[in-house]
């Protein structure tokens, strides 16, 4: 583990770090940035090396946590692990890093993501969203059941004017839309359920939404 941080540390980039800031990656502890290309090619070194990765998770340093969720055994996690790295969560880009690469594959995914959403904390509740999105991509098998639940819990919190919540709730929105018809049209009718909400960030997040899902065709002109 101290080789890995020492190689880590050894690629620190200050001016990556201040180009990964102008797109709000502000971790409060550690930052090297390095790019994920590089961390990638480490991950390979170690795939599946569950201890590994709860030891670069404790180390606080924004790219080991960043590794620690390419190189963790999802068929290891337990819900109390994947709790304690949410709370730890300080940026976007940790928290989509987590859930597309290790959370989603976890057997506890669709149970943190009922149980994160309506948490206050900004990137909890931004977890949640971004699980139940990936779900809807990736989790071929479930049952639309699962996803038509989890829309009344995005309208619940469609009103967050926080940035990073309000994207993540369109995402979510959007991608329960695209995986079937019947889900599209579920999808669509709660978007504009959103939308009489009448707040700033519900009316954004059913437009993002509305206009994927249900865009409004041109009539043809006239010559």
């Amino acid at each position: 583990m101290p080789d890995i941080l020492e190689r880590l540390r050894a690629g620190r980039s200050p001016r990556d770090v201040e180009g990964q800031r102008r797109f709000g990656i502000r971790p409060q502890g550690e930052h090297l940035g390095l790019p994920m290309p590089a961390l990638r090619t480490i991950a390979r070194e170690h795939r599946r090396d569950h201890a590994l990765a709860l030891a670069l998770w404790e180390t606080g340093v924004h790219e080991a946590r960043l590794l620690a969720a390419l190189v963790a055994d999802p068929d290891r996690l337990t819900i109390r692990t994947m709790t304690g790295w949410a709370r730890g969560f300080d940026t976007w880009a940790t928290v989509d890093n987590a859930c597309i690469h290790l959370f989603r594959k976890s057997p506890h995914a669709a149970a943190c993501a009922r149980t994160w959403i309506p948490r206050h904390r900004e990137y909890v509740r931004r977890a949640g969203l971004v699980l139940v999105a990936t779900l809807a991509v990736h989790d071929r098998s479930a049952d639309d059941r699962v996803f038509l639940d989890f829309l009344p819990a995005i309208r619940s919190v469609s009103t967050d004017d926080r940035n990073f919540v309000r994207k993540a709730a369109s995402w979510a929105l959007r991608q329960i839309g695209k995986r079937n018809a019947r889900l599209r049209r579920s999808a669509i009718a709660e978007a504009r359920r959103i939308l009489k909400l009448n707040t700033p960030s519900a009316r954004w997040i059913a437009r993002d939404a509305l206009r994927e899902l249900a865009p409004v065709r041109g009539r043809a002109g006239s010559c």
